[in-house]
């Protein structure tokens, strides 16, 4: 278990007049906000011993240890304060992928009362947009063209695109960098779609790299 009991000046951080503090919890590996609390000095200081979040019940005016009674644990990743010392950002690891008591992966997944799934990072962003192509196909997708052709169709595009992100590398071409690179990316979320690899198994290989 990580030691978070020096991360953060418990007694620094402005609490408001309740003597508690707005924590946002965000996914460590692809930014999604799962969910907002409060904390209090109490909770806090639990929160860094033990690397599990803990936070203030409004309702019920007392302690609550995240994930307690369902298992859906948060592992802290990060704990960080903003520059007016008044709210927190935690990063954490999910235990189970459901932050939100409704069973969703994050409390914000309600957009103009419809649900979607809240936004993450691009990659993570066009990888859905690609799945939902696999599994509800468009005759005009380009990306259903590409699945439906298998590995032959898409793994000949990846080698296309690795050799065109050389040649841009190699004349120094800073924008064909970055647009062939981009396709390289693209392609290669294709292929990980259409074998059921879950782009976040991805970042957590990319994790395993931070050496």
């Amino acid at each position: 278990m990580t030691d978070f009991s020096q991360a953060i000046p418990v007694d620094k951080i402005c609490y408001n007049e309740e003597g508690l503090v707005p924590a946002i919890v965000q996914d460590y590996l692809d930014g999604t906000v799962l969910m907002m609390a409060w904390m209090s000095p109490t909770s806090l200081q639990k929160t860094l011993e033990t690397g599990e979040t803990w936070f203030w019940s409004r309702s019920r005016q007392e302690l609550w240890h995240k994930g307690e009674t369902s298992g859906h644990l948060q592992k802290v990743k990060a704990v960080r304060y903003d520059c007016d010392s008044d709210a927190l950002l935690i990063t954490v690891e999910q235990v189970g992928e459901i932050a939100c008591h409704t069973g969703q992966r994050s409390c914000f997944h309600q957009v103009d009362s419809t649900k979607a799934n809240p936004p993450a990072d691009t990659l993570s962003g066009l990888y859905e947009v690609i799945c939902n192509r696999r599994d509800y196909p468009q005759s005009d997708s380009y990306t259903c063209k590409l699945l439906a052709g298998g590995d032959n169709k898409i793994l000949k595009k990846i080698g296309e695109e690795a050799a065109e992100v050389v040649m841009a590398c190699k004349d120094d071409d800073k924008s064909g960098i970055a647009s062939e690179a981009a396709d390289l990316l693209y392609h290669t979320l294709v292929a990980i779609s259409y074998h059921d690899v879950d782009v976040k198994d991805v970042y957590q290989k990319l994790q395993e790299r931070k050496r």
